[in-house]
C-alpha cells in the first residue's frame, strides 16, 4: 500500500465539473492499493498519514502532523501508483490490487481514518476524476508499507 501525501493550502476533486471533496489546509493523499495489502496494511498507512510530521512548528521545523494543525485530509484513489516502472516504456499493472479488492482496502483506510480525524473528505473509486491542488512548499512524500 503507497501513499503519496501532499501539504496543500487547499484542494478539491471534481467529477463531470461537480466538486465531491474539498478541504483547505491540509494534506491531499493518493492512495495505492497493491494485491498483497491487507487489513493490517490499512492501520499502519491510516496512523502513518495521520502523525507523518510535515507541517513547520514555531520554528520552522517539520514537527507536527496534520490533526495537531486541525487540518484537513482529501484521500483520492490512485491505481497508478502501483504501477511498476522498472523498465520500458509503458507501466505494467500486474502488481495492483483487482478493483474489488482495492475498493474494500480503500473504503477501509477512509472508514479508520474518519474514525480518528473528522475532517476528511473523498474523491470516488475507480471515478474518472480531477485533482486541483495548491501544493504547500511544495511538499510531497510517497509512504510505504
Amino acid at each position: 500500500m503507497k501513499a503519496l501525501i501532499q501539504r496543500v493550502a487547499q484542494a478539491r476533486v471534481e467529477i463531470d465539473n461537480q466538486v465531491v471533496g474539498a478541504i483547505s489546509q491540509g494534506l491531499l493523499v493518493l492512495v495505492g492499493i497493491d494485491a498483497h495489502d491487507t487489513e493490517h496494511s490499512v492501520e499502519v498507512l491510516a496512523e502513518r498519514i495521520l502523525k507523518y510530521r510535515v507541517f513547520a512548528d514555531e520554528d520552522n521545523k517539520m514537527n507536527l502532523n496534520v490533526q495537531q494543525i486541525n487540518g484537513e485530509l482529501l484521500l483520492v484513489s490512485q491505481f497508478t501508483l502501483s504501477a511498476d516502472t522498472h523498465k520500458g516504456l509503458r507501466p505494467g499493472f500486474s502488481g495492483a490490487a483487482p478493483p474489488e479488492q482495492g475498493r474494500e482496502l480503500f473504503e477501509r483506510v477512509v472508514a479508520h481514518i474518519k474514525t480518528l480525524h473528522a475532517g476528511t473528505q473523498t474523491g470516488v473509486f475507480g471515478a474518472d476524476m480531477q485533482v486541483h491542488l495548491q501544493n504547500d512548499g511544495p511538499v510531497t512524500f510517497l509512504l510505504e508499507n
